[in-house]
């Protein structure tokens, strides 16, 4: 029986079966707690108890930095929120623990028109376990009154760099410091995926292939070029690029709000990165059914609503610069306020989740590894080449390959 033969059920599912009964649920979400998005998915929750009168979601705000921690360590002792909006790193454990219910035969993708670049990584050993609630591109965001014209090779890029460091001004700005170990990897990855290498084969590690090294050589020629502000760190160079006083950085759609909000007069725009291969990192969030839920088909009932086409449309303008499960079409009104979106938008299926491929639940473990050998690369204290031998090893020592 479909959830619209329920009296006054809102879902009419597309692909997918579902026969909530009355239930009041818990949707726990970060996004929850930012004070530029949370209001607007407030007010998505809130249309969707009031077009029904079967399920009632209720938010559960957790703070981003103990969230992961803090849901887990509740669904491993068989509770937790009935939804969440998992980060890929949790989301990999989640899944491989058995914290989640398996959506096989709950979501049909094809029906459902779900982008397939993004959908494909929420599969784990054969089985769906969430659906994209927000995918979030890498993308190069450059001050156009510093750089009039966005580099388009890598070449290019270094030059730009440089041209533009004079005085205070710096051309360029990454995390390049073990305290921002997680900000770091996400710099790399950039790097390595842009230079056509990853870090696995989705079998093995392939940590110290020529395209991983390759990659890590660009992010240190740029270090060594002395176009950023080093040892500043992220919460600094941002203030910075608001400011004027440093040219570029590498960075997800979720930046472009933050951007704005620190100087709404800054004059920048965002184009893809202009490294050889087109694929960039992604900051993706799928949307998860607890295992441990009572109410599974309630759950799956505000899944099938928020994947409708006009609540596609409404999650999107909430979250901004990021993408959503199904294609959407961007409206004027933020056509005309943020002119790259589509630039953003046509990443979607190049992205790749910042975890290691098959071993999503070592990725801390693994980039912990890996970071560490970078910066001691960057000091000097070996080349990057050793640096990646002497992580492949520690690397499948952890992992037992």
């Amino acid at each position: 029986m479909g959830a619209g033969t329920l009296a006054g059920c809102s879902s009419e599912p597309q692909g997918s079966s579902a026969t909530p009964q009355q239930a009041t649920i818990t949707f726990a979400a970060s996004t929850l707690g930012d004070p530029g998005r949370g209001p607007g998915l407030q007010k998505l929750i809130d249309e969707y108890n009031s077009s029904q009168h079967v399920v009632t979601v209720q938010p559960a705000s957790v703070p981003y930095p103990t969230f992961g921690q803090t849901v887990l360590t509740q669904m491993g002792g068989g509770e937790g929120p009935d939804l969440v909006r998992f980060d890929m790193p949790e989301f990999s454990t989640a899944a491989s623990s058995g914290l989640l219910e398996p959506l096989d035969d709950k979501i049909d993708a094809q029906k459902l028109k779900l982008i397939p670049g993004p959908d494909k990584y929420l599969t784990v050993d054969e089985h769906r376990y969430g659906v994209i609630f927000e995918n979030s591109n890498y993308g190069m965001f450059y001050n156009k009154d510093l750089i009039p014209q966005a580099p388009k090779t890598f070449e290019e890029f270094v030059q730009t760099a440089k041209n533009t460091t004079k005085g205070d001004v710096y051309g360029l700005a990454f995390r390049q410091t073990q305290a921002e170990e997680a900000g770091v990897w996400q710099d790399i990855f950039n790097y390595v995926l842009g230079f056509g290498g990853d870090w696995s084969d989705g079998g093995k590690l392939t940590i110290d292939s020529p395209k991983v090294i390759e990659g890590l050589k660009a992010y240190q020629q740029l270090y060594d070029a002395n176009v950023i502000p080093k040892g500043a760190d992220a919460a600094t160079f941002r203030k910075m690029f608001a400011n004027g006083k440093v040219g570029m950085e590498l960075n997800n759609g979720g930046y472009v709000t933050a951007t704005k909000s620190a100087n709404a007069n800054l004059n920048f725009s965002v184009a893809r990165i202009p490294f050889p291969e087109k694929k960039q990192g992604a900051l993706l969030a799928p949307i998860t059914i607890n295992a441990n839920s009572k109410h599974k088909d309630a759950a799956l009932d505000f899944i099938n609503w928020l994947l409708k086409p006009d609540q596609q449309v409404k999650l999107q303008e909430v979250l901004g610069a990021s993408s959503v499960a199904t294609p959407t079409e961007r409206s004027a009104e933020s056509l005309q306020k943020f002119p790259f979106l589509p630039v953003l938008d046509e990443l979607t299926e190049s992205g790749v989740p910042q975890i290691v491929k098959g071993f999503g639940p070592q990725t801390a473990d693994i980039r912990h590894i890996v970071v560490s050998q970078v910066l001691a690369a960057l000091q000097g204290q070996q080349d990057m080449a050793t640096a990646m031998e002497k992580a492949q090893k520690q690397a499948e020592e952890l992992v037992g390959r």
